[in-house]
């Protein structure tokens, strides 16, 4: 499975498109652009690629990672799958907006396919494991791809930190429960692409995450 990054908006947001070389199907995670020429550069990757858009993937519903979650959904005719445990966050988009003084326009945000833990959603030969990994929001999820070793984990785990818990619904103790419970039983070698910054590994967090010791 291919993985390409693209750093949007004024929060460095991680927005990711998972891809399938052979099949040419894909999955976008958490666009966030914000900007026109962000959201170009998003659908000429798409585009000039051959892909066909599957669904658009949501971790979690703060504004830095959906501001363009329902306008890339309705371009390319897919939903967008989140859970709905973040329900409460998707309808209070224009809130969250002026919480962050941000200068845009912004509509609650339906959920066309709820996810839960433990479903598992295909992707070309490739099978992606739904994790609920609660704590920064109360629905946060995470993306495991077994067979390419890599897990796509929102802003639950970064590399030498956590996903920040003084918003709505976070909860420092969930979230460091989610982590050990969901994530650190994953191979030690698995790569972990993060809302933010750059990856790191499940084993290089078990050993140096402050938070986490």
């Amino acid at each position: 499975m291919k993985v390409s990054r693209f750093v949007v908006n004024y929060f460095e947001e991680n927005t990711f498109i998972l891809w399938d070389e052979a099949s040419r199907q894909a999955m976008a995670v958490d666009p966030g652009m914000m900007k026109d020429y962000e959201r170009d550069a998003v659908t000429k990757f798409i585009d000039e690629h051959g892909l066909c858009l599957q669904m658009v993937l949501v971790t979690h519903m703060h504004i830095d990672h959906v501001m363009s979650a329902r306008w890339l959904a309705s371009r390319y005719g897919c939903p967008v799958a989140a859970s709905l445990d973040d329900e409460m966050l998707a309808r209070r988009m224009p809130e969250q907006v002026q919480f962050f003084r941000l200068r845009m326009p912004a509509q609650p945000l339906d959920i066309d396919c709820p996810l839960a833990d433990g479903d598992v959603l295909s992707l070309g030969d490739e099978e992606i494991h739904v994790l609920a990994t609660p704590g920064h929001s109360p629905g946060g999820l995470c993306f495991y791809l077994p067979q390419s070793g890599v897990v796509v984990a929102g802003d639950t785990l970064f590399a030498g930190g956590v996903g920040r818990v003084d918003l709505p619904g976070g909860d420092m103790d969930t979230e460091v429960a989610s982590i050990k419970a969901k994530l650190f039983i994953l191979p030690d070698d698995t790569m972990v692409v993060s809302g933010h910054g750059d990856a790191t590994t499940i084993g290089r967090e078990k050993q140096y995450n402050p938070y986490l010791r």
